[in-house]
């Protein structure tokens, strides 16, 4: 019973301590943010080539495919997957193929817009059409959640160390 409870803590740490990483590195984009002309587009990136892409998923996958694809982009990925969360603007509708469109999308969106961003394992293509729908709106390269306030980076973070001491006074207790 202690070894499952301090292997659950460690995984708990861990994945508070990836929470924390990413708020950093987020704040980070977006205070190193500063426009720079170029001559010609960064290697695979097609935004700039013919506008504006968004990354959705591929007609005709298979279930098990794209399921495995959106737990990888909300997970490891590190995608910006709140808004398919119940009650979100973009959970509606509850479908595989509209929350994994938005998930690849917003990890398409965070990792550069290139090529190789938009696979997914061959579950995802590049579009040139707004999938946007009444309050979901899919996120463009210069429209990123990373630009997100401090304040509520601030936030976020303040509940991962919350919910971290609570379990460890939980544990403390029980042990």
């Amino acid at each position: 019973m202690r070894n499952k409870m301090c292997l659950f803590l460690f995984l708990f740490f861990m994945e508070c301590y990836l929470a924390m990483a990413r708020g950093i590195v987020v704040q980070q984009k977006s205070e190193a943010a500063i426009p720079v002309t170029t001559l010609s587009p960064p290697e695979g990136n097609t935004t700039f080539i013919d506008g504006t892409t968004w990354c959705v998923v591929l007609a005709g996958v298979s279930q098990a495919d794209l399921q495995n694809a959106l737990d990888w982009a909300c997970g490891l990925g590190m995608a910006d997957c709140t808004a398919i969360q119940h009650g979100g603007p973009c959970f509606e509708p509850d479908t595989l193929v509209s929350h994994a469109s938005f998930a690849f999308n917003s990890y398409y969106q965070i990792n550069g817009n290139s090529d190789i961003a938009c696979n997914f394992g061959g579950t995802a293509a590049l579009t040139k059409h707004n999938p946007s729908y009444g309050k979901c709106v899919y996120s463009t390269s210069g429209s990123l959640v990373a630009s997100a306030p401090a304040s509520l980076r601030k936030h976020n973070q303040n509940l991962v160390w919350s919910k971290l001491a609570a379990l460890l006074l939980l544990s403390y207790f029980w042990m």
